[in-house]
């Protein structure tokens, strides 16, 4: 951790020197992201994508001290990072510690409430998207018998996990991916996005190498089957058919786009939409090419179908996209 971004995060931002006052919680999020709740009845609210998300597709953040942070959940994912000392939270109606150099990850809709933290205790919050979790990460982690994993690959695929959140305790590999992305994110240099979002992937596979925690049946050939279109999709977005991919895996058209449909919860062909706005995505942020031959060369040919499923994917059009990547 860098000596400035350290003294950074003790340092008292102006919520912190209200709170500290009468430690009673102040809300300095917008309307939009909190709905109609208000200063005095800020409790059980679901905080949305949009404000988070506006410049980055991750969002970094230090907890503000001296003062209770009321119970809410979110429409997105959330890591909490003990960079030092101790909280107490409930999450997910669960009396949880977190001590120095532990990590909470939360899935959507997992709900929580922080307790006050003293002068000394920094948590740090990184906020993602299940857009973040990647089809060829979980591929390159598969073999791994792992609650992580399994955790991840739900999130993944939209699906929902029985437990809504993980505790890692406390591991110096972690803790030095951890401190890159929190320094890559205070530096705000050029690129910055696209190196936190490496990261990221570096440190689930970390979480994964280090934390097997064994579960029963995640293995079955029938899910081994499914990632292997997966893999197949991502490498092959262009142009892949489910004929093709069948034919490719001797197994019947009608059978394979049934099972894909089963453990994902998607078609074919929308997973394969999916891939293509994640490289369509790609493309607006690292060149300069037009959004028409972005569009083309990732596979799609209708203009109008490109944009309504951008702007569901990812709650922005590719024009606004393409902005933020230039003024970062």
């Amino acid at each position: 951790m860098k000596s400035q971004i350290f003294k950074q995060l003790q340092k008292l931002t102006s919520i912190e020197r209200l709170q500290l006052i009468d430690h009673h919680f102040i809300n300095d999020l917008p309307h939009s992201v909190v709905g109609n709740a208000d200063q005095d009845h800020w409790d059980d609210v679901t905080l949305c994508n949009d404000y988070f998300f506006q410049h980055n597709s991750i969002y970094l953040s230090k907890h503000n001290r001296f003062a209770p942070y009321p119970k809410h959940s979110h429409k997105f994912l959330e890591l909490n990072y003990m960079f030092d000392g101790s909280c107490h939270q409930k999450v997910d109606e669960q009396e949880v510690t977190l001590h120095t150099g532990d990590l909470l990850l939360m899935d959507i809709g997992c709900n929580h409430s922080i307790e006050t933290l003293g002068e000394h205790d920094l948590l740090i919050n990184l906020l993602f998207r299940n857009q973040n979790i990647t089809f060829d990460l979980l591929n390159d982690i598969y073999t791994k018998n792992s609650l992580t994993y399994n955790f991840l690959s739900n999130i993944s695929l939209g699906k929902i996990n029985l437990e809504k959140y993980i505790i890692f305790p406390k591991n110096s590999d972690i803790e030095v991916t951890m401190n890159a992305i929190i320094n890559e994110y205070y530096q705000k240099e050029n690129f910055s996005n696209t190196i936190m979002e490496s990261y990221l992937n570096i440190l689930f596979a970390k979480i994964i190498r280090h934390y097997p925690l064994p579960t029963q049946a995640i293995h079955n050939n029938q899910q081994e089957l499914v990632f292997t279109c997966l893999k197949q999709i991502e490498k092959n977005y262009q142009t892949i058919t489910l004929a093709d991919l069948a034919t490719q895996l001797g197994y019947n058209k009608e059978y394979l786009g049934s099972l894909i449909h089963k453990v994902t919860n998607s078609n074919f062909s929308d997973l394969k939409t999916q891939q293509r706005l994640i490289q369509a995505n790609n493309l607006l942020k690292s060149s300069l090419l037009p959004i028409d031959k972005i569009i083309t060369q990732v596979g799609i040919n209708n203009k109008n179908f490109f944009y309504k499923k951008y702007r569901q994917f990812y709650g922005i059009s590719p024009g606004q996209a393409r902005q933020r990547a230039l003024n970062c």
